[in-house]
């Protein structure tokens, strides 16, 4: 078996389980965040009373953090209001951040759970050894209800990366340039365990891209197994025991990919798609009216430091915006601590409250028509950041700060004077 299956067949409460096999699982951590307010109105038309375990649930107040209209903010007194009912201690409100950076920094994901959120990149966790997935508003109803939910047990991809690191480029150039390889549904409703000899080269920030993007390319989950790095990490916030599950020799995955990132340059992902990727010196001049360095992908301060490193003693273009949001609080004080949110603010960026801000394309740095805006989020469809006539482009934190520097996309290998 493979360490996600046991996880599941922990989860489910039995000694061994087949792919494509249906089982229910025991939920250790259930998510909800603003979005999704039919959770609650799906929990109680059910007849929900009282949640399963209010230990376990917890609530997230990020995508319309502050609330830019009064909808949003009906949405946000609804969830307070059911938590203060519910007994719910694990209200994240609007001064906390995006979802999965705060379970990243208060521990809450560790290997051998099964963590789901009403958010597609719930995969984010595989970076502890978790099995993490996003659902809907229905399903996490029932999870309020029983603490329970049915999963398939998915096929597994193993995607090796071996070589050494070049300059400039970052675990988002890795992810952008597997899913422009493989294509955005190659992995729909699978596993992905990413392994390989890179993954000592990166920190738990940049595991968490990794995971993070899996779900570009269609993932149920992702998984890296746990080891020191982890271990080291979740020293200092995990606040129980857990199990560490591995995959027995002689597992047969669906697919075994292996990618040499040695001579891999930083990588683009163009309008309007996440596959639609190429080298960025396909794009080097193209002009850009916002720069924005953010999200559960690519907003932890590994990200701000990057962006501190390029910019410092400069300014940004002056026919550039440039919107920084931090992941989280936590991302935000220690970036203040360390003295890049002054570097950047003094570069000409603009800081907005940590949250998604307009990763979703709600609020906090929208397009208009015609827009450019490069963006160290994970996705780029028409409309995602505002105006579905503004062109989105994908890149690294080092990307997105260079270009903000230059008014344009250019390598930003040649703006690091470090190995990375």
């Amino acid at each position: 078996m493979h360490a996600i299956e046991k996880i599941l067949a922990k989860a489910a409460g039995l000694s061994s389980i087949t792919t494509g096999e249906i089982i229910n699982c025991k939920v250790d951590l259930a998510g909800i965040n603003d979005l999704y307010l039919q959770t609650i109105l799906s929990f109680y038309e059910m007849g929900g009373k009282k949640v399963f375990d209010p230990k376990k649930i917890i609530v997230f107040l990020d995508h319309y953090a502050p609330a830019s209209t009064i909808a949003q903010a009906e949405n946000q007194k609804q969830f307070r209001e059911f938590c203060w009912d519910q007994g719910i201690d694990l209200l994240m409100d609007i001064d906390q951040g995006v979802c999965h950076q705060i379970i990243a920094d208060k521990g809450l994901a560790q290997p051998g759970m099964v963590v789901v959120v009403t958010d597609s990149h719930t995969t984010t966790h595989g970076a502890f050894g978790a099995f993490g997935t996003g659902v809907g508003a229905t399903d996490l109803a029932i999870i309020l209800m029983t603490g329970q939910l049915w999963f398939r047990v998915p096929e597994i991809i193993r995607i090796n990366l071996e070589g050494q690191l070049p300059k400039g480029v970052y675990a988002k150039d890795i992810i952008l340039d597997i899913i422009g390889k493989v294509g955005a549904d190659y992995a729909v409703y699978k596993a992905v365990e990413i392994s390989g000899s890179v993954l000592t080269q990166l920190s738990v920030s940049e595991r968490m891209t990794l995971c993070n993007m899996t779900t570009e390319m269609g993932a149920k989950a992702s998984y890296i197994q746990p080891d020191e790095i982890t271990f080291s990490y979740l020293k200092e916030r995990a606040s129980q025991e857990y199990e560490v599950f591995t995959t027995d020799p002689g597992y047969q995955y669906t697919a075994d990919l292996t990618f040499d990132v040695s001579e891999l340059k930083p990588q683009i992902a163009a309008p309007h798609s996440v596959d639609n990727v190429s080298s960025i010196a396909q794009f080097i001049g193209t002009p850009v009216n916002q720069a924005y360095l953010g999200s559960c992908t690519n907003g932890r301060v590994d990200d701000l430091a990057i962006a501190a490193k390029i910019l410092k003693g400069k300014k940004i273009h002056p026919r550039t915006r440039f919107i920084v949001v931090p992941a989280s609080k936590s991302v935000l004080l220690e970036a203040i601590n360390k003295g890049y949110v002054q570097t950047l603010i003094e570069a000409g960026a603009t800081f907005v409250t940590p949250g998604c801000a307009s990763c979703l394309g709600t609020h906090e740095g929208l397009l208009a028509p015609g827009e450019v805006c490069i963006t160290a989020t994970n996705r780029n469809f028409p409309g995602r950041m505002g105006s579905n006539k503004a062109n989105i482009y994908l890149g690294s934190p080092a990307a997105v700060a260079a270009a903000a520097l230059e008014g344009e996309i250019v390598n930003p290998a040649g703006y690091l004077n470090e190995e990375r």
